[in-house]
């Protein structure tokens, strides 16, 4: 990897201005020359963003309101700035690919409030697939501590886009909702949308999302409508729960010790491609992260996952529940599947619901022997994780971590944050940091949407903050237009643990009369079923059904079961083929020498062509396909052999997918 600083000789050209003469409004430009973020300080930050000559973003504020004045407003000057570029590789440990190209250029302006001499910095930066800037703002000689109250950042629209958007509408929540579309003048400022806010500038034109990453000792950000009623959003912060001594009426979103180091916003950012679907590929949110901070990262194994909770402990033993011989049905049924861990859910622990008597998270109830079954795993090649409700494990983090690491659980799903205010924020850090010391990997549930934060902490591996399969438990909110959205909103910020893997299908019709809590249906297909799996991308993934709905009585394995026993959950490489918002996608992912292709429809059947050339000029290769069968809960297979010029027919039902796998097939 090679770090240059800088290396492109028409990025310094674009930024040699900024440089020369700190008054002249500094533009940073992508790599590839097609972007620029334009910045104006003249009277107060301002900024816009052009993508191949068009206005993505109008012209827009860039400041904060805090206890020690503000910063952004037209009291700052810029006193000098400094240009870069970087071309460098990040490697993720796990998710859509095995290398991704960290290329952009970046100036930083220094500036300085006249009025009490106040110094800050905001950093820009530029990339092929978006923008983003953030603030600076090191201890002084006038105050080493200050308190965030709002941020005035905008991202103002210079037409009516068409937007989909999750709102939320509160602070606290589950982050589980619809990305529903709507147009930026149907918003209004008592909408809260999660990120990313995603918009297109018009049919065939540019498409974008606004976004956050990198937040560390900040709260998360929600978008709401300007406050002028102009089209676009503000940023809106989450407030902190405590009370800052001294503090005025007004509440307090994040509270800067400044003397543990300088407060950095988060990124504000706005990705960017000419389809939707383009964003898919973009590792933006986590290349603005801070690097790793674990060095040793051998022990972090995506994988496949057996799993209790979805379909009720249903498994194939006397008394079926939460003790041991149940678990040890589901290590069996993991080892017969070739999947890599079994997920114990809620119950395992002492007061695990949190009754009248508080939960000792590190004493397992009677009837489940952890360290037992942790030890039959390892004799089946088959990893132990457990699940936490996240305040009964703060309580005793300090306890429980070390005494997983040595019973030899490979993982923990935290569960129930449903926050996303500064001290949250903080909390992931911590136990993050403090679960990679003892080389346990995390899965977040309750979560706030993700930030980017799998890149500085590679254990944790997927997250929630997603209305996934769960809910088809509770009602008939999970429509297979539904399930064609998220690729294309949630999706563009990292892992989803939507927990897929549900092969008892109803049409939605008998669906909505007949949906249960224990052993649920779906009212999908079993083709989109498994689609599933290429499409959504989660290194740690469910087999959510019980084990019966994928190894049937005969011992057989049922429709769809040998496509979830080969597909890999950690990729090398994503390209988008086809598809559009709720309507349908077509996404593949390649591992090693195999292309792997999902693909997915909303309530509507449809025919899809899928090429091949984009895979690589020249390959031939044995193709085996999953399509829909007779029924919703049936396929049917195919063997065949295609070159790259070949395009491949496939066959949706309504609510319906298909799986492929492509491997060479030689000369």
């Amino acid at each position: 990897m090679m770090r240059l600083l800088p290396i492109l000789l028409a990025a310094v050209a674009t930024l040699a201005p900024a440089m020369a003469n700190a008054q002249t409004p500094p533009v940073v430009v992508s790599p590839d020359g097609r972007t620029r973020l334009e910045i104006d300080a003249a009277s107060g930050l301002r900024y816009r963003v052009v993508r191949d000559g068009a206005e993505v973003i109008a012209t827009s504020p860039i400041g904060m309101v805090t206890s020690q004045g503000g910063f952004g407003t037209s009291e700052s000057a810029v006193t000098s700035s400094e240009a870069s570029a970087v071309n460098d590789t990040y490697v993720p440990v796990a998710g859509k690919a095995s290398r991704v190209a960290d290329r952009y250029n970046q100036v930083v302006l220094h500036l300085t409030r006249g009025k009490d001499g106040v110094t800050y910095d905001l950093v820009a930066r530029a990339y092929d697939d978006g923008v983003a800037f953030r603030f600076v703002v090191a201890a002084q000689p006038r105050f080493d501590a200050l308190d965030v109250y709002w941020e005035t950042t905008g991202f103002y629209f210079p037409a009516d886009y068409a937007c989909w958007g999750a709102n939320s509408g509160r602070f606290e929540n589950s982050h589980e909702t619809e990305f529903d579309p709507i147009k930026a003048s149907a918003m209004r400022g008592f909408h809260l949308y999660d990120a990313p806010l995603l918009c297109r500038t018009g049919k065939g034109e540019t498409s974008f999302a606004i976004v956050e990453a990198d937040k560390r000792d900040y709260p998360g950000a929600y978008y709401a409508r300007r406050a002028d009623a102009g089209l676009g959003v503000n940023v809106a912060l989450t407030s902190r729960r405590d009370n800052i001594p001294d503090s005025p009426a007004f509440k307090v979103s994040a509270h800067a010790a400044l003397t543990q180091g300088p407060l950095l916003t988060p990124w504000r950012t706005v990705m960017i491609a000419n389809r939707p679907g383009d964003l898919i590929e973009s590792s933006l949110v986590q290349l603005l992260a801070a690097p790793s901070a674990i060095a040793d990262t051998s022990w972090i194994k995506p994988g496949k996952s057996a799993w209790d909770w979805w379909n009720g402990w249903a498994v194939n033993v006397p008394n079926p529940g939460i003790n041991t011989a149940t678990y040890r049905a589901y290590i069996d049924f993991a080892k017969a599947m070739g999947l890599e861990y079994i997920l114990i859910d809620e119950g395992w622990y002492k007061g695990s619901s949190e009754g009248p008597r508080p939960a000792d998270v590190t004493v397992p109830v009677p009837a489940v022997d952890i360290p037992g079954l942790v030890k039959y795993g390892a004799e089946r090649n088959v990893g132990v994780w457990v699940w936490l409700q996240w305040k009964q494990l703060q309580r005793q983090l300090d306890a429980a971590l070390p005494l997983y690491e040595a019973w030899g659980i490979k993982g923990i799903k935290v569960d129930f944050m449903d926050r996303n205010d500064q001290e949250m924020v903080e909390f992931y850090h911590e136990l993050l940091s403090k679960a990679a010391a003892h080389h346990l990997m995390v899965d977040l549930h309750g979560a706030y949407p993700p930030d980017g934060l799998l890149r500085t902490y590679p254990n944790f591996v997927t997250q929630e903050g997603v209305l996934g399969a769960e809910y088809n438990k509770f009602g008939a909110r999970i429509t297979a237009t539904h399930n064609v959205t998220l690729p294309f909103t949630r999706m563009l910020l990292g892992p989803m643990d939507y927990t897929p893997g549900g092969f008892r299908a109803l049409p939605p019709a008998e669906f909505a009369t007949k949906h249960r809590l224990l052993r649920p249906y779906v009212q999908t297909t079993r083709g989109q079923a498994i689609a599933m799996y290429v499409v959504y991308e989660s290194p740690l993934v469910m087999l959510s059904d019980s084990p019966d709905a994928y190894i049937g009585a005969d011992g057989r394995l049922t429709d769809g079961a040998d496509f979830l026993k080969q597909v890999p959950t950690s990729w090398d490489e994503t390209r988008f083929i086809s598809g559009e918002i709720g309507q349908s996608i077509v996404l593949a992912r390649r591992k090693g020498d195999r292309w792997y292709i999902g693909a997915m429809t909303n309530e509507q059947g449809r025919k899809i062509s899928v090429p091949l050339a984009t895979l690589g000029a020249g390959k031939r290769w044995r193709a085996r396909i999953w399509q829909d069968g007779a029924d919703m809960n049936h396929l049917k297979t195919s063997t065949t052999l295609v070159q790259s010029r070949d395009h491949v027919q496939l066959t949706l039902a309504p609510s319906g997918g298909a799986a492929m796998v492509l491997e060479p097939a030689g000369d």
